[in-house]
Parts: structure tokens; sequence; C-alpha cells
């Protein structure tokens, strides 16, 4: 375990070697498991007050979800996620060339709006858990991941590396240099 300022993380952050392969998951992250994916608080009100530019990009399916139940649901923890539709994908997945994207990085990516998606999304295969006075950082290894794995492994890129932008936007470029700085004496 390692702690940086208040956090603690899990050693796999600097051992697993990870980078996505889009082309031989086709983004399933996004479209299996048993809940949508985790919201912090502020999320919730960001995808609200932006939820029209959003829908564009949207599957009809995702905004007949949207439009009955609302733009979040809550999982088994009561935490807050993203809706599902048909208890399968996110209710902001779209599909091109039949690989899971989201309808909230696209609306980013348009410029649509200045909020690029949930940092769960940003931040996966790491999850976060917040506790009473820390944020633990927690790899989630999932079968659906290992073509990032293999190619990780492949080419060398450590977990922590590949997730420098996410890790940056959550915690900050002064955290990230001492994450790097504990992996560098390892």
């Amino acid at each position: 375990m390692i702690i940086i300022d208040d956090t603690l993380i899990s050693d796999n952050l600097l051992d697993v070697k990870f980078c996505c392969d889009l082309a031989a998951c086709q983004g399933t992250c996004c479209v299996q498991g048993d809940a949508g994916a985790p919201l912090e608080d502020h999320e919730f009100y960001i995808i609200e007050d932006n939820i029209e530019e959003i829908k564009p990009y949207m599957r009809e399916e995702g905004k007949a979800v949207i439009e009955n139940q609302g733009i979040f649901d809550y999982d088994a923890e009561g935490q807050l996620v993203t809706p599902l539709v048909n208890d399968k994908e996110c209710a902001y997945v779209y599909f091109e060339n039949s690989i899971a994207l989201c309808a909230i990085e696209k609306a980013y990516n348009e410029k649509k709006i200045d909020f690029q998606k949930p940092i769960s999304c940003h931040l996966y295969p790491i999850r976060l858990k917040h506790l009473t006075d820390k944020t633990a950082l927690n790899y989630h290894q999932w079968m659906v991941c290992k073509p990032a794995r293999t190619k990780g492994t492949d080419i060398g890129l450590p977990l922590y590396k590949f997730l420098k932008v996410p890790l940056i936007r959550m915690f900050g470029e002064k955290w990230y240099k001492k994450l790097e700085a504990i992996a560098k004496e390892r």
C-alpha cells in the first residue's frame, strides 16, 4: 500500500501493465457489469446541467431511460451511478463500428460541454473508494480488460502512466509527481 497525502494507493497501480485496446475489447466495460459507472456527487449536477447538449449523441434507448428514470441511478450500495439500458449498457453509450463509446465524452470532444466524462470512467480500471478521511485507489481486474493487460505488457506501459491524465485531473500534478517519484524508487 502506498500513501500520498490523503490517498491510499494499491501497489498494483505501479506493477500492472495496461493499455486499453478498444479494437479488441470493443468498450465492453461500458456494456457489462451489475451497475452503471460510479458518479461523484458533483458530477450528477454537471450532467444534469449539460444533458441537452449530451442527448444528441445518445441512442434512443439511452434517451428513453433518462426520460423515464432520470440521469442517474443507485447501485446495490446506494452509490450514485449512471443508469443502464435493459440492465446492460450505460445509458450514455453509443456505438461506432461496434465499439461502445461515451456520449458525454463525444459532447466534450465536440466542444459542446466542458466536462469530459465521469472520473470513474476516465480512471478505469482504477476504482475510487471514499473513506472517512482518505480516498483509496484500487485496481479492478476484470477479464474484459485482458487485451489491455496484454497490450500494456507488450509495450511495457504501467497502469499509472496509462492513466496519467485522469489521475492528474482527479488529484493534481503535484500528487502525480509524488506517485512518479515513488515508482522510480521501486
